[in-house]
């Protein structure tokens, strides 16, 4: 039973990454219908700048802030330079975009850095979590930062008037044009916002999978499960998936003979095909129907 617990609980600590970098994932999805496969790139660059300013001596928490605030701004500009100019562009086109940025992120991040491992300080420790084996420090710390921030999105979405902007942009572009909503800068602050989203995400699994340019590949994919299994129209089904992938992971990881580490990615690979074979728009997703 201890076992059990414990794993159970080391999920929900990787589940919150998971649930951040879903988080994002969705919240470009519903700006602009696509999946922004350089989303861990993002975030991983991002990661770097908040490591290269604790280099320079800046304390944690002061390189946090400045890092969400970087990655706010750089999504921001990205979209506006990159995908803007796409927006009436095949999809093919928009997949090329991603990639290219994929690479591009990548290769940059291994220039100024290179690809050799490194430590990733945290603010939490890593002894025991109150005294208990179950959890550390780190991983208590990753679940409520995570759960900080989604309550916070959550008054902002709810209570004020750019969040509900948002929402209706995202939700119904036409009619918020109509009533003068600028849907084109409310895409843009959702890049801006999964930008940020995805940095505190990287900042908090850098230092369980250490840091270097290909550490979000396998967080990404996950993302992408736990949306998938949400519902990409549900920003809290993204959650919810988030926290459901990682516990699932841990435990057929635990309980299933001949799982180890290797074969866990695999696992949410064939996660996403089940769920879009058995329900295509995922666990608390809507089905869009067009007329036609």
């Amino acid at each position: 039973m201890e076992l059990f617990a414990n794993q159970v609980l080391a999920g929900i600590a990787t589940g919150a990454i998971y649930a951040c970098m879903a988080l994002a994932v969705v919240m470009i999805y519903q700006a602009i219908d696509h999946l922004n496969f350089a989303q861990g790139e993002m975030a991983m660059f991002s990661t770097f700048v908040s490591w290269q300013l604790m280099q320079w001596g800046v304390p944690y928490w002061g390189a946090f802030v400045i890092t969400v605030a970087f990655s706010f701004a750089a999504g921001t500009v990205i979209e506006r330079l990159l995908f803007k100019p796409l927006a009436k562009a095949p999809v093919l086109t928009n997949v090329a975009g991603f990639i290219a940025l994929y690479a591009i992120i990548n290769s940059v991040a291994g220039l100024i850095w290179d690809f050799t491992i490194k430590q990733y300080p945290t603010p939490f420790g890593s002894s025991p979590f109150l005294g208990s084996q179950l959890i550390s420090t780190h991983q208590a710390g990753m679940i409520g930062v995570t759960l900080l921030m989604l309550l916070l999105l959550f008054f902002f979405f709810r209570f004020t008037r750019v969040g509900l902007a948002m929402r209706a942009a995202a939700s119904l572009p036409e009619s918020a044009r109509l009533v003068g909503i600028n849907t084109s800068w409310m895409i843009a602050l959702g890049w801006g916002m999964a930008a940020a989203i995805g940095s505190i995400a990287g900042m908090m699994i850098a230092p369980v999978v250490f840091l270097e340019p290909n550490m979000m590949l396998g967080v990404l994919i996950y993302g992408f499960a736990a949306a998938v299994l949400g519902g990409l129209s549900s920003p809290f089904g993204a959650v919810i998936g988030g926290f459901l992938v990682g516990i699932f992971e841990n435990l057929v990881g635990t309980y299933i003979p001949g799982v180890g580490n290797e074969l866990k990615l695999p696992i949410a690979l064939a996660l996403i095909i089940v769920v879009l074979v058995v329900k295509p728009a995922g666990l608390f997703g809507r089905a869009i129907v067009k007329r036609v």
